[in-house]
């Protein structure tokens, strides 16, 4: 097998670790009523973390066969994955729009694996590393501040998301400079890299928590797997010397088959937004306000003698109740 197909393969079994992963935090977030960035009293939490690990080891041994640029466009299929994986285990069921999202998302990747090429293995100088480092968390405490002022869960749930985004594509650069200048002979002469590397993680499994309180799956999950591999590729295209096929067409076609990804995970994410499951805010135990035609509806309905209220008590899911009522002046 060659390393390129093994460094293909290792990528995809990550980002199923990475989806499942998604999906438990996706439901702690919607059940546990404790810490917003780190329930440590859920075992499902820690779930979650276990499977997030392996997907890092996966995606470690990734990156030691195959360019930083082809392993991390492979994360984006963490959300084609997740679309099944969600309906089979918490019967969420994809409707046709997500099913073109993930076959767009899944064609758009396989165009940018086509034409992404390698180049030879290389690191961060010193001075690069601290100022990508110094760079990094400066974003990444720019997009918490946003999260934090922003008022509605699904925009702060996206600057979450994006935040966390951030820190693992920036950890990617990092493993891929550990993994290049590391020998056994001084196995914590990069320790510097990898405090680096391990806040990096830290961070963006804490923010990634955090993202998905009230938001749903599929907003967070978007985001983390659009912003990680742009942010680590871009890095990767200029300071690693990493390069596409074909010179400037093969450019142009990649930013392209980037452009059909990126629509697939966008059809993806507003697919699910408009599930009643998305548009309840289940972290605050009551449903958010519905959208303004199904306010008209509701209204038609009670003025043809039908009563429409929410059911006592606290679910998961928005539910309304309906009761026939009789109206004066009508049969």
């Amino acid at each position: 097998m060659s390393p390129l197909l093994l460094s293909v393969l290792l990528s995809l079994v990550s980002a199923v670790a990475y989806a499942s992963a998604a999906i438990v935090q996706e439901r702690v977030a919607a059940t546990f009523r404790g810490a917003t960035y780190a329930p440590l009293r859920s075992p499902a939490w820690w779930g979650s973390v276990l499977l997030n690990g392996l997907g890092a080891a996966l995606h470690v041994a990734a990156l030691a066969y195959g360019p930083l640029s082809v392993v991390q466009p492979l994360g984006a299929l963490t959300i084609v994955f997740a679309l099944p994986m969600a309906a089979l285990f918490v019967g969420r069921k994809a409707g046709h729009t997500a099913w073109r999202g993930a076959v767009m998302a899944t064609v758009g990747l396989a165009g940018l694996l086509s034409l992404t090429g390698g180049a030879e293995a290389q690191s961060l100088a010193g001075t690069e590393r601290w100022l990508l480092a110094a760079g990094t968390f400066a974003l990444v405490g720019g997009l918490f501040t946003v999260a934090q002022l922003v008022g509605r869960p699904v925009l702060r749930s996206i600057a979450l998301a994006a935040a966390a985004g951030v820190s693992f594509g920036i950890a990617s650069v990092f493993t891929k400079t550990v993994a290049v200048e590391w020998a056994p002979s001084a196995p914590l002469a990069q320790w510097t890299s990898l405090l680096i590397l391990s806040a990096l993680a830290v961070t963006g499994l804490l923010l990634s928590q955090a993202s998905y309180r009230g938001a749903g799956l599929a907003a967070p999950l978007a985001t983390v797997t659009v912003v990680n591999p742009v942010v680590a590729a871009a890095v990767g295209l200029t300071l690693f010397g990493e390069t596409f096929r074909y010179g400037a067409a093969g450019t142009v076609a990649a930013l392209i088959c980037g452009a059909v990804a990126a629509g697939g995970l966008i059809q993806l994410t507003t697919d699910r937004l408009s599930t009643p499951a998305d548009s309840v805010s289940v972290s605050e135990g009551r449903p958010a306000p519905a959208p303004a035609s199904q306010r008209d509806a509701a209204r038609a309905q009670v003025g043809e003698g039908i009563d429409v209220g929410a059911v006592p008590g606290t679910r998961p899911h928005l539910e309304v109740e309906m009761r026939s009522r009789a109206v004066a002046g009508r049969s």
